[in-house]
């Protein structure tokens, strides 16, 4: 068979096919997944964690800024004192301190940025499986994530972030203690 009878035949049933595609129902979702991060339980605490972790990082950096400031005032208060070699190398040491401090601020920002990437990804990962749970429960074809697909319009009716989150949520909490456990409360025989 020739190259240009199989593409004809190739041609021939997808023709065919395409209406018998169409014609079968296809449900449509879409999510925000940035949205769903940021709102169920494990990815607010993992915000709050980075958060904090940036926190004491500025502060870090802050104080060295502060002190760097009070060298940068000092250093000009006696400038005029001082030798201009003396001068050359209390302005050249103080610039090696700014470009330090540059350089930590720069390290810190790509530690943030790769810590984020390592609490989020797990997160992500759960939210993955709670979509694909949700899509074969509700035969849904398709799930787009809001931002990253080039979704311009769709009906709220579609958006499935809300329950998303509820069922990531609900998963996490611990199942119901069997009735013949122990509880607190009960007395000891």
């Amino acid at each position: 068979m020739s190259l240009r009878t199989t593409i004809a035949a190739a041609a021939a049933v997808v023709s065919l096919a395409l209406p018998v595609a169409a014609s079968a129902e296809q449900k449509i979702a879409f999510v925000d997944l940035q949205r769903v991060l940021l709102e169920v339980d494990d990815g607010k605490a993992a915000k709050a964690r980075l958060q904090k972790w940036l926190d004491e990082r500025q502060k870090e950096i802050d104080r060295e800024q502060d002190t760097l400031r009070k060298e940068k005032e000092l250093l000009d208060k006696q400038a005029s004192a001082m030798s201009p070699e003396t001068k050359a190398q209390k302005e050249a040491e103080l610039q090696r301190k700014v470009m330090v401090l540059a350089q930590k601020w720069e390290k810190s920002r790509a530690e943030a940025a790769n810590k984020e990437r390592q609490e989020m990804e797990p997160i992500v990962g759960k939210i993955d499986q709670v979509i694909a749970g949700l899509a074969e429960r509700d035969d849904l074809s398709f799930v787009l994530e809001k931002r990253d697909s080039g979704l311009v319009f769709a009906r709220s009716q579609h958006d499935i972030s809300n329950e998303v989150i509820r069922a990531y949520n609900s998963a996490k909490k611990p199942a119901a203690a069997p009735k013949d456990a122990p509880t607190k409360d009960a007395p000891k025989k």
